[in-house]
């Protein structure tokens, strides 16, 4: 079977953070999962005069669902530091976020390109003496759009 019609596996992938929409962030790239990747575009129906059997949908807008980033806790992260001011101060600094998926030699397959990406939900996993596991913390992201980029 020829590689391009073996369809890539989801478990090798990087996400890339841009300082000031333009550096790479090199430290916040490690995640163990990525989510709400998805656009939708919303509808409007028109009813034609007169005649009930028939109606149209017009596209009207197109709708994101949030970014959600799951990795395990990084102390002294900038990303979270970043985090941090959003939530506590209520100041953003938008960023570009690029989502890549890879294959087995680390060349990306397909890439995901998400504009003025900013905080909007921070959650860290529970704190249990009953367990022995990692803490996860998982962080949500709204942005104005994202594109497919193709390599």
């Amino acid at each position: 079977m020829p590689l391009n019609e073996i369809p890539p596996v989801g478990f090798h992938f990087m996400v890339v953070f841009f300082i000031a929409g333009v550096t790479p962030n090199p430290l916040d790239i490690r995640f163990q999962k990525v989510s709400g990747i998805s656009a939708e575009i919303e509808t409007e129906d028109i009813r034609e005069g007169g005649e009930n059997l028939f109606r149209q949908h017009l596209p009207t807008r197109v709708t994101y669902n949030n970014l959600v980033l799951e990795r395990g806790m990084v102390i002294g992260s900038p990303l979270n530091l970043e985090f941090n001011v959003a939530m506590s101060s209520m100041k953003f600094a938008p960023s570009n976020v690029l989502v890549m998926l890879l294959n087995e030699e680390d060349i990306p397959l397909a890439s995901w390109l998400f504009q003025s990406a900013y905080p909007v939900k921070w959650t860290v996993s529970d704190l249990d003496a009953n367990q022995n596991q990692v803490v996860i913390d998982t962080m949500e992201l709204a942005y104005g759009r994202f594109q497919s980029v193709r390599i």
